[in-house]
């Protein structure tokens, strides 16, 4: 809550851009004070680093990516990470300060609440009509202040202003980057950063970053894909306040028949560093031989990978994954689906089968390389070759 928002919003800008000059244009007719580039990803930056202000609101992701139809992982449910790439999704929010705070995720006929407020924690899911008190406090060791900072999450600078000029000198004579103070989010007067590729092997059209014209809040983050005029992704405030919520909405009391049951904080940070760590030790799995070719916009990382990997397999175990759920068996299910929407592809560095959405391309060779990028298939067949 701290984080997150602010600092996830600004590195979509910071890692859309890549070294040199910057083209800057003012559109529309001011409401707000005209910002530079520079000064708008400053002024953002230092909202970041204060902390966000006690807040309400309703945030609507919204992703039409073109991704083949997947059939659905079992035990998931309508909020996995999946799920979100496609429709619509809602997130209700309330911050009240540190450590008091709720998040109210609606579902078709049912909704799930996280409820923070002080030593108090909560979670509910009404369609089990379930209550889980959290109860007690994070050991030592798994203090979020022990958590060792990524050494590359931020350039080296001692100033917001600092970073904004770092981040905008990394734009090159491939990226267009334009201000406009006259967006309206939320009901809200915003500025909004554009940037837009040159590079017609770009999927992405562009990028726009909304701020709120007083907090400097990020209120929207669209990515619009070269080959539709609505965003192939969007995230955003559909409604916000910046005044503190009712008391009421950090209290909460398991309704009469409900299912009351008591877990450890403990044990679910526990939990959440084993999966991490599986999901860590996969990736570096993965990404020992990745190479990328090309940079910004167009960059194409190139990976060993097999239709093992992509079905889930751990190498050595074979198929002998399925004491979790069925969870291989999803697996394999998704791969499939996957590969008969591929289209064959070959060239004189052999033969593979590429998938296309909006804003992604990937190319499976059969030689076992896995190359995505940002970029049309076209590109991702040339860049096999090399």
């Amino acid at each position: 809550m701290r984080w997150g928002v602010p600092i996830a919003a600004v590195a979509v800008v910071a890692g859309a851009i890549g070294a040199g000059p910057v083209i800057a244009a003012v559109q529309g007719d001011p409401v707000l004070p005209e910002r530079t580039a520079e000064r708008l990803l400053a002024d953002a930056l230092k909202a970041a680093e204060s902390g966000p202000e006690p807040m309400s609101g309703t945030v609507l992701q919204t992703a039409s990516l073109g991704i083949p139809a997947l059939p659905q992982l079992s035990g998931t449910g309508g909020t996995s990470p999946a799920a979100l790439l496609t429709g619509s999704h809602e997130l209700k929010v309330w911050y009240g300060g540190e450590n008091r705070f709720r998040l109210a995720m609606p579902g078709r006929m049912s909704e799930t609440d996280l409820i923070v407020n002080g030593d108090q924690a909560w979670l509910w899911e009404s369609d089990s009509s379930t209550a889980t008190r959290i109860k007690g406090s994070v050991k030592a060791e798994n203090a979020p202040g022990n958590a060792t900072p990524h050494p590359g999450a931020l350039p080296t600078a001692t100033t917001p202003q600092q970073i904004a000029e770092e981040v905008l000198r990394r734009a090159d004579a491939d990226t267009a980057v334009g201000v406009s103070s006259s967006e309206k989010v939320a009901g809200r007067d915003a500025y909004q950063l554009t940037l837009a590729p040159r590079d017609a092997s770009s999927l992405v059209k562009e990028v726009k970053l909304a701020l709120d014209g007083e907090t400097f809040v990020p209120l929207r983050v669209q990515v619009y894909a070269r080959s539709a005029a609505e965003p192939a992704f969007e995230i955003g405030f559909t409604s916000v306040s910046f005044t503190p919520p009712a008391p009421e909405n950090f209290t909460f009391t398991p309704p009469p028949g409900a299912t009351v049951k008591e877990q450890s904080l403990d044990e679910l940070v526990e939990k959440a560093d084993t999966e991490a760590q599986a999901r860590q030790e996969k990736g570096e799995r993965l990404a020992d031989g990745l190479k990328t070719v090309g940079e910004g916009w167009t960059t194409v990382a190139v990976m060993p990978f097999s239709e093992q990997d992509l079905r889930g397999q751990v190498p050595g175990q074979g198929a002998g994954r399925q004491g979790q759920g069925g969870q291989e068996d999803a697996s394999g299910a998704a791969a499939d689906a996957l590969l008969e929407a591929a289209t064959p592809v070959s060239g004189p560095w052999g033969s593979g089968k590429v998938v296309r959405t909006k804003l992604v391309s990937a190319l499976l060779t059969d030689d076992g390389r896995l190359l995505v990028g940002a970029v049309t298939p076209e590109k991702l067949v040339e860049v096999a070759g090399r």
